[in-house]
């Protein structure tokens, strides 16, 4: 089955690409070959470079199990944690509904 192409704008690809460069220097530090993050990861290596390279076409699963490998899954978590505008909305909703 053939990947479905995502269109990232050039400011949030730049993001991506710099989590893959986090993800790639991460895995240095810990000495962790890039086969052996695939293998615990449960993906191939060319999926592996991928990431590292900050490819939007990769699945979320991929990402976090190469997260998980490097020690990192809590901080999915944070993402969204703090919804600063969707508590905002949430807010002038309560207000519209008060008598």
């Amino acid at each position: 089955m053939r990947t479905k192409k995502q269109i990232v704008l050039p400011q949030h690809q730049k993001m991506l690409e710099q989590l893959g460069e986090n993800i790639k220097l991460a895995r240095k530090r810990r000495k962790l070959t890039m086969l052996q993050v695939s293998e615990r990861a449960g993906i191939n290596r060319t999926t592996l470079y991928q990431i590292e390279k900050g490819n939007p076409s990769v699945s979320l699963g991929a990402w976090f199990n190469v997260f998980r490998v490097l020690g990192f899954q809590d901080d999915f978590l944070k993402l969204g944690a703090d919804d600063i505008l969707g508590r905002k909305l949430q807010d002038i909703e309560l207000l519209k509904s008060k008598p």
